[in-house]
């Protein structure tokens, strides 16, 4: 399928955000107006990113305040895909939550039962405030032998300036004291977070079109999850990494804006 025929054919974009539709606080070009253009075409926009930092409030206000968002647009988050998880194959199960503060509301108002003490199940989410004291204890309780989940396998956040560690460190941080990995990611490049979205927006994978600037977890995730996908040039991959990748998009673009052309 050309890149023209999967922006036509495509009736949800899942849109990395980073990198892809903005630098920060910076919309990529007139970003705002390509989004606009989507939506006019009948296309749902997904912000659709690992990052579990934030909560999906939090994104919507930063996406307003920068322009971008309109109606109908959905936030979803690995940290949405690991509560879909644990509320489909593990409810009731008490959770060890490494997370900050806002992340752990949103999991405790959907139900899951967290604990600080002898829990279930250890999630290990993007916690921003991380301390030695929460890092000592999931390591404990994963080697007590509880299952252990990560909300998505990022080794660096994205940045202007140095790239800050992210979970995919944590876990490598982890893996050194407690020989453990973790049993299920539930984030980009695998398919938790793909069913997931499928089943909230009720749409076949071929009606799905993943656009991102990484090769290892966006493009990966499309195509892990039977989606289109769309590779940007605007953010971390540039066309030399792209010739030297395994991962193969069905379409590039110098970035988003160049899709209004199809519509």
């Amino acid at each position: 399928m050309t890149t023209e025929e999967i922006v036509k054919q495509a009736e949800v974009f899942l849109l990395d955000m980073d990198g892809t539709i903005y630098f920060d606080e910076t919309p990529i070009g007139d970003m705002s107006s390509t989004l606009a253009a989507l939506r006019v075409a009948g296309k749902r926009l997904v912000y659709f990113t690992n990052n579990s930092s934030k909560t999906p409030d939090e994104y919507e206000k930063k996406l307003k305040r920068i322009g971008l968002w309109g109606e109908g647009d959905l936030v979803y988050t690995s940290a949405m895909a690991t509560i879909e998880y644990l509320q489909t194959f593990h409810g009731g199960k008490s959770v060890y939550l490494v997370a900050t503060d806002a992340v752990k509301a949103e999991f405790s108002a959907a139900g899951i039962a967290l604990t600080e003490e002898k829990p279930d199940v250890c999630v290990l989410a993007y916690d921003t405030s991380l301390t030695f004291e929460k890092l000592k204890k999931i390591n404990k309780y994963i080697v007590e032998g509880a299952l252990y989940i990560a909300t998505h396998p990022d080794d660096v956040c994205p940045s202007k300036d140095v790239f800050p560690p992210d979970v995919g460190s944590f876990i490598a941080l982890l893996k050194v004291s407690s020989g453990k990995t973790p049993d299920v990611i539930c984030g980009k490049p695998y398919t938790v977070m793909g069913d997931c979205i499928k089943r909230r927006m009720r749409v076949a994978g071929d009606k799905v079109v993943m656009v991102g600037d990484r090769l290892h977890t966006d493009i990966r995730f499309g195509v892990n999850n039977g989606f289109h996908t769309l590779l940007v040039l605007s953010g971390e991959t540039k066309a030399e990494a792209l010739a030297a990748s395994p991962d193969r998009p069905e379409g590039v673009l110098p970035s988003l804006n160049d899709a209004a052309r199809f519509l």
